[in-house]
């Protein structure tokens, strides 16, 4: 007997359940059951990556003193608390949610070899875990330092969600922490001018690497890039990488001190070009005060907050482009790994990142 399907919102909107008549993303609570509709894809989900402003929001509430196996099971625990809740991981603190990686178990009729994919196939999605249904069975491995969760679970991919094919040529945890972050490259790429100052917050992550890749390419050799890492392990990143010109390692909370120490590192003058990657709040203000009056600045954190950044920049005068970090762009995935695989240094320290 052929099985019949029910008609599904290509935003995804029938499985919102509170509140009602709102989209996935915004919803508190979301429809997480495995039976799909006629334009959604099933998939058993491997690995969450949990974008890095919402897992070190949920590590900050376990206790300092606790042990990491302890730190673990807490983490678990609040991951499957909010995914229980919500029928989606969508922190409710930072958010902000990531990406996962699975495999193809269904599609619907209408989208059945979507993107030339077959039952079967490994893929990362390209949409937030914020908008994604999302059933966790189990939780089997935390990977504290790397904001990565092995589940056993189900995921719902909607008719309009992206996802990409994992590529042969690379490992599966180092293509879904590099799709994590496939946004910031791109939009880096088309920010970044030669002979522009670039200043990168938090440039020692995943993102801040690649950018600081990306960067030094576009900026050319009458250009500069900055980059500002917080601790000695991610300045130790940046400096292995080579490809910024100066290295800064800071707080990039104080906005005062973080200005001081760019104009010092800069010959007074601010950067074209701001690339905010760093993944706890209250950075908005550092990034304003370090760009020139016409500048630019791209917030790819999820950690920032708009209105702090938009009236922030009201009260000091700065008449500077605020752009929000939007994870998407056409070609964002295949931009994002050919970097990678072209880039044997960035490579070699986000395998070491990812991979050990």
């Amino acid at each position: 007997m052929t099985k019949k399907y029910q008609w599904g919102c290509p935003y995804g909107c029938h499985r919102v359940i509170d509140p009602e008549g709102g989209l996935p993303q915004g919803a508190w609570k979301i429809d997480n059951s495995p039976e799909i509709r006629e334009n959604e894809t099933l998939i058993d989900v491997a690995t969450l990556n949990i974008d890095a402003a919402s897992f070190k929001q949920i590590l900050s509430q376990c206790d300092p003193d606790a042990d990491d196996a302890t730190k673990e099971e807490q983490v678990a625990s609040r991951i499957m608390d909010i995914v229980s809740q919500r029928g989606k991981m969508h922190n409710p603190v930072t958010g902000s949610g990531g990406m996962l990686l699975g495999k193809i178990r269904e599609f619907g009729p209408k989208v059945e070899g979507r993107d030339g994919a077959e039952v079967g196939d490994r893929i990362c999605t390209l949409v937030s875990l914020s908008l994604t249904p999302l059933n966790i069975t189990r939780i089997k491995k935390v990977h504290l330092d790397k904001d990565q969760v092995d589940v056993d679970g189900t995921a719902v991919l909607f008719e309009t969600g992206v996802f990409s094919v994992l590529p042969g040529d690379m490992d599966e945890k180092l293509a879904l922490a590099v799709l994590d972050v496939a946004g910031a490259p791109i939009q880096t790429d088309r920010l970044v001018k030669p002979g522009d100052t670039v200043f990168i917050l938090g440039a020692g992550g995943k993102s801040g690497l690649m950018c600081a890749s990306v960067a030094a390419k576009n900026a050319e050799r009458m250009g500069k890039v900055i980059g500002l890492a917080h601790s000695d392990r991610s300045a130790a990143r940046l400096k292995q990488l080579g490809a910024c010109d100066i290295v800064l390692q800071g707080d990039a909370r104080k906005a005062m001190a973080m200005r001081k120490q760019l104009l010092e590192a800069n010959d007074g003058k601010p950067a074209d070009v701001t690339i905010n990657c760093v993944s706890i709040p209250g950075t908005e203000m550092a990034s304003i005060l370090c760009t020139r009056d016409g500048g630019k600045i791209y917030f790819f954190s999820m950690a920032t907050s708009f209105t702090a950044a938009a009236l922030g920049a009201e009260g000091v005068g700065a008449d500077i482009e605020l752009i929000i970090g939007n994870g998407y762009a056409k070609g964002h995935a295949e931009y994002a790994l050919d970097l990678v695989r072209n880039d044997n240094k960035l490579r070699s320290i986000l395998e070491g990142m990812f991979l050990q």
